[in-house]
């Protein structure tokens, strides 16, 4: 049976109460498409089953499994390219500059999916500032969903991946082949960690990061969680640090953050 619209309320409450995200009412077909598999793998024959197991039953295990299907990992190596020419030509060469004393870099991969974000990141650090191959250099990914976190740890992308913005240079130059897939070589997966987090959840932060990349994310939270992000983002980021975020992104909170247009790219400055 299919499921009824008090179902597909019940779905969007339990993944507004696990991970802030929200799924307008118009979008209910998201639900069909991604817990099909879910509900199938757990020997229901439906999603209407799979709401009726929910309901009656304490599993967190399919909770979880519920929420993380229902988390959207669209990613790719050098997504929207205009950010990273950004990077290459004015925001690392700042930090660089400011860090020759330190030699360290830290930066942040937020809702990373696979990883795609960060290794692109590591790649185009040791492509074109050669001047750090002894610097300390540290880039973290995290998402909610942990078997993206798992893929991304490995390092492991399909050819339909690697065809997605990976310019056939970096790809020989920084994967190996291993039977249908392409892995990471050590040296780049030696500069990335990969970490499950839930961004609408509050989280130490130990030491504060140069840049934080959080693009294409924001626009899934409500108003307010958005804010609480925000706030979050702009006590773990360095006072010289960056924030970028998807290109229809707004940060706001004009008191907390100065956006800077550069050309086609926009980012944003902590104001202190």
């Amino acid at each position: 049976m299919p499921c009824s619209q008090a179902d597909y309320s019940f779905l969007r409450q339990l993944l507004s109460s696990r991970s802030d995200n929200i799924v307008d009412p118009s979008r209910n077909d998201l639900f069909d498409a991604r817990l099909y598999r879910v509900a199938r793998s757990r020997g229901m024959n439906g999603l209407d089953d799979l709401v009726a197991r929910l309901k009656m039953s304490s599993d967190p295990l399919l909770t979880q499994e519920v929420v993380e299907a229902m988390t959207i990992n669209e990613t790719s190596f050098f997504r929207d390219r205009s950010p990273f020419d950004l990077l290459k030509d004015k925001l690392l060469p700042s930090l660089i500059e400011n860090r020759s004393q330190q030699q360290t870099l830290r930066l942040w991969s937020a809702a990373c999916s696979t990883g795609q974000e960060a290794y692109s990141l590591a790649m185009l650090l040791r492509q074109h500032f050669p001047q750090l191959a002894q610097w300390k250099i540290e880039i973290v990914g995290t998402d909610i969903n942990a078997e993206m976190v798992r893929r991304a740890r490995s390092g492991r992308f399909q050819r339909m991946e690697v065809n997605r913005g990976l310019p056939a240079r970096f790809l020989l130059q920084y994967f190996v082949r291993d039977e249908e897939e392409w892995k990471a070589i050590p040296e780049l997966r030696s500069m990335c960690s990969f970490h499950q987090r839930n961004l609408s959840h509050a989280f130490p932060v130990l030491e504060k990061y140069d840049g934080i990349l959080m693009r294409n994310v924001l626009f899934y939270f409500s108003e307010a969680t958005r804010r609480l992000i925000l706030r979050r983002m702009h006590s773990a980021l360095c006072a010289d640090g960056f924030l970028l975020l998807g290109a229809s992104e707004q940060a706001g909170l004009h008191d907390l953050w100065q956006p800077v247009v550069d050309g086609s790219a926009c980012y944003y400055k902590p104001r202190i």
